[in-house]
């Protein structure tokens, strides 16, 4: 016999009840890091959905290959920047006028930056996910003539956050 514990919610703003099936306590910590895992498990369909067509490549080099999905991962966050900030400027419904039938923000992202290529819409300015600058990091504060220090290169791509990009120095 297995335990487990049924949890059942009625989240505000949500169609959809949840009923969970999970051997960890009924509280709502639990209920939060399924909620986590949701999100991801929605990555991992839009990744395998052939957003990019990663597979269809045919690069055999390691390096060409690395450099493909580092450019993949920006894409895919620029995206999903640009499908959260459609939804808080209450956007939506131009890029998915089905808005129920549950797009991810990748695809809405994918579907304005569409539109900004096509119709003349203008990029949003992403919504910010850190609260702050990050600190800098350790390893430059420690020894900080080893590297270059590229500065706010990509600050609109990662969500208006000042970003800083070390690379060793050459």
């Amino acid at each position: 016999m297995i335990r487990c514990n049924l949890v059942v919610a009625y989240p505000e703003g949500v169609s959809e009840h949840w009923a969970v099936i999970t051997n960890e306590p009924p509280t709502l910590k639990t209920l939060h890091e399924y909620a986590l895992r949701f999100r991801v498990e929605e990555l991992f369909l839009d990744s395998k959905s052939g957003a990019f067509e990663l597979e269809d490549s045919r690069l055999r080099n390691a390096k060409s290959i690395e450099r493909l999905y580092l450019i993949a991962a920006l894409t895919l966050l620029y995206s999903t920047a640009q499908g959260m900030a459609v939804q808080v400027a209450g956007l939506r419904s131009s890029v998915d006028p089905h808005w129920n039938r549950g797009l991810s923000y990748l695809k809405i992202g994918i579907n304005w930056l569409k539109g900004v290529i096509h119709k003349g819409r203008e990029l949003l300015t992403p919504i910010q996910a850190l609260p702050c600058i990050p600190r800098t990091l350790f390893c430059f504060q420690k020894n900080p003539s080893r590297y270059k220090l590229w500065d706010m290169v990509f600050s609109h791509l990662f969500l208006g956050v000042q970003t800083l990009i070390l690379l060793p120095s050459t």
